[in-house]
């Protein structure tokens, strides 16, 4: 009963927080405005309470929102399951298909995580004392070529999986025409290893924003090389953010 009451307190929590300030959601439509258009296809994988899929759903695409944690992914089917462009996988994804455990956070549950090194790294970290993983669940796990082949290739794929970014980018074995993944300033060797997959792919233009900001930090964009050394050199306080990638010639153009 009281695992009951903190899951719900979590969910509701990450409602307000996440829908409750209209300028982050201008932003939000800013900065993917420059990456989707109307009827495209978009993943989002961790997809948490939505947030990001009601701004793909503004920008007019079709959406494939993929969440593992079973009161978070009921969430989404209230919120959206009777829309017909948005499609709902209550499965984890990382770099092979089958299952894996998902520790999660009740009381915060956005850095509920299947990854047991970042567990370790926010254990040891300034600003992380307070969160706890106390509950653990057997999820199925598929991969990004799995839900191409089932949905078909995306324009977009926003990846924010706390810590996994890096075992999600390895079950992907195509270019893609675009992608962002979270970043940690507690665990930069996984976001270093994601830009790599990334430029193994063929990704060659990357970018940043900090936080919640969305905002992209650089014009014109970065190689992976450059972007790497700008990882490696932001303060611990920067704490997290996003960094996207596209091939060579895709939109945004570099003016």
């Amino acid at each position: 009963m009281l695992r009951r009451l903190r899951t719900a307190c979590g969910v509701v929590r990450s409602l307000r927080i996440y829908y409750g300030n209209r300028d982050r959601h201008a932003a939000m439509d800013r900065l993917y405005a420059q990456f989707i258009h109307a009827g495209d296809l978009v993943f989002d994988i961790g997809a948490h309470v939505g947030d990001r899929v009601a701004a793909f759903r503004r920008r007019g695409a079709r959406v494939v929102a993929v969440e593992p944690q079973p009161a978070l992914a009921a969430t989404l089917r209230w919120l959206y399951g009777r829309d017909p462009r948005i499609a709902i996988e209550a499965t984890a994804v990382g770099s092979r298909c089958g299952a894996v455990t998902l520790s999660v956070n009740l009381d915060n549950p956005t850095v509920s995580t299947a990854s047991e090194a970042f567990i370790a790294a926010a254990r040891q970290a300034r600003g992380w004392q307070r969160e706890t993983w106390s509950a653990h669940i057997r999820t199925p796990m598929t991969t990004l070529d799995a839900l191409i082949a089932r949905h078909g290739l995306p324009q977009f794929a926003k990846i924010d999986v706390e810590g996994y970014e890096a075992e999600v980018l390895a079950g992907l074995g195509q270019l893609l025409p675009g992608l962002s993944f979270e970043f940690t300033t507690i665990q930069r060797p996984v976001a270093q290893a994601a830009i790599a997959r990334c430029a193994a792919l063929g990704f060659s233009r990357f970018n940043a924003a900090l936080g919640e900001s969305h905002v992209l930090a650089f014009a014109p964009w970065r190689s992976a090389d450059e972007i790497a050394r700008w990882l490696r050199d932001l303060p611990h306080e920067a704490n997290s953010g996003d960094i996207y990638a596209l091939p060579p010639s895709q939109r945004p153009s570099d003016s």
